[in-house]
């Protein structure tokens, strides 16, 4: 049985019992959550030494963090130390999106190494694969690609992302309207091609059963790809998009028929003053199902800079009901990310993510804000960096302020408020 059929039988499974104690809510709560759709537990039940993950409705915030190579740079020993980094910086889930090298060795290697659970997107291989065979990416039958597919549940991938939305008729509404960028989706961009040179259906779409019954096989959770996600401000909220969301919705009723968990990939560059208008609209068209947004970016003219963009629009997606937020990097747009790239990416995404859960109300949340209030007071340094959202950075950063005796930093020494305060703490209070 799926997890999803697990908690249609009122059963709590191992995997539930152990996210519940992670988020301090009740077993009960979980599984009722994965029986109504609104929170998926994720983990294939290949996936050895993998921490389940629960992600949803009530739940924390989470972050994913991409890694993976390209045709430019693929070093498998790289790929690891990203790994290390993402558990290290504190992610919870991390991808694996390679393009160049051997990507199946990439894979395994990764999914070795990694106590977070893995996600992939299989198109990737199944045009690498192919590109190498001599073959035009539109030669790309529908077997190449769902063959990619079980080869991924066997090796353990915990959650994939399948473009099943991006058909004749959303990609008819982009022609339609006209769009500024484009199709910026990898997997989206490969799959309009393909449809557009063979004049057929997508596959994932026009088979969509055979796709289920893999994900069902290794209780993969599906999440289902915004491959006409908007690319640019201009683009954003535009029919292929929406069309696009609506057949999410329709997919998504016949997956949790099927027992497969589903959550829905969310929009890339939004303005700001329509990322609430974003959440509640896949929220109501997709039947509460989990969502995993990139960013959103809410401006696109800050290359370098876009984790900070990411980091704005995250709190907001998240205030506003998204569950997962897929970190971006200093080098969106720019670069394959480095070591630090993928670190400042995270925290960035963390910051988002705790900003969000303080929005929601969601427990414990407003209690480390108070408690790191409490050792400012006290000029508990120690207690200030074990509580910080990065500790090696704090730790790296803090002057104590001799002046002062320790008490403050050298910002303001001898005239810091807090230390002025409490010395006339008795007049003042």
């Amino acid at each position: 049985m799926t997890q999803l059929d697990m908690a249609r039988k009122g059963i709590v499974s191992e995997e539930m019992q152990h996210c519940a104690d992670v988020e301090k809510v009740s077993p009960e709560y979980i599984r009722k959550g994965v029986e109504d759709g609104t929170i998926v537990v994720v983990r294939n039940r290949k996936h050895q030494g993998c921490v389940p993950v629960a992600i949803g409705r009530g739940l924390k915030t989470k972050i994913n963090a991409n890694i993976g190579t390209s045709q430019d740079h693929h070093d498998i020993a790289f790929e690891l130390e990203k790994v290390r980094i993402c558990v290290e910086a504190g992610a919870d889930a991390v991808m694996d999106l390679s393009t160049g090298g051997d990507i199946r060795g990439i894979r395994r290697a990764v999914m070795a190494a990694s106590p977070l659970v893995v996600g992939t997107v299989p198109i990737y291989q199944a045009a690498a694969d192919t590109l190498a065979e001599g073959r035009s990416i539109v030669e790309m039958t529908g077997d190449d690609l769902f063959r990619a597919i079980e080869e991924h549940g066997e090796n353990g991938v915990d959650f994939i992302t399948v473009h099943c939305g991006v058909t004749k008729r959303s990609i008819g509404c982009i022609v339609e309207e006209g769009r500024l960028l484009g199709i910026v989706s990898r997997g989206g961009s490969i799959l309009a091609r393909w449809i557009d040179y063979n004049d057929c259906e997508n596959p994932l779409y026009e088979e969509y059963d055979r796709l289920l019954d893999i994900a069902y096989r290794y209780d993969m959770v599906l999440s289902l790809g915004d491959g006409l996600r908007p690319g640019c401000i201009a683009d954003a909220t535009d029919r292929g998009q929406v069309q696009e969301l609506l057949l999410l919705g329709e997919l998504t009723e016949k997956a949790r028929q099927h027992g497969v968990q589903v959550m829905i990939e969310g929009p890339g560059h939004v303005p700001i003053g329509q990322i609430e208008a974003n959440m509640l609209l896949q929220k109501r068209l997709c039947h509460g199902a989990p969502f995993y947004v990139l960013g959103p970016l809410p401006t696109d003219i800050a290359p370098g800079y876009d984790h900070i963009t990411a980091a704005i629009g995250g709190a907001i997606a998240g205030a506003a009901g998204a569950d997962f937020l897929c970190y971006v990097t200093p080098s969106e747009h720019l670069r394959l990310p480095n070591l630090d790239d993928v670190r400042e990416g995270i925290m960035a995404s963390k910051l988002a993510a705790h900003i969000a859960d303080l929005a929601k109300g969601l427990p414990g949340a407003f209690e480390q804000d108070a408690q790191m209030a409490r050792y400012r007071k006290e000029f508990n340094w120690q207690g200030q960096i074990d509580l910080s959202i990065d500790p090696v950075r704090t730790a790296a950063w803090l002057e104590k302020s001799e002046a002062a005796k320790e008490e403050g930093c050298t910002m303001c020494g001898e005239l810091c408020a807090i230390k002025l305060g409490k010395r006339d703490s008795h007049r003042m209070f």
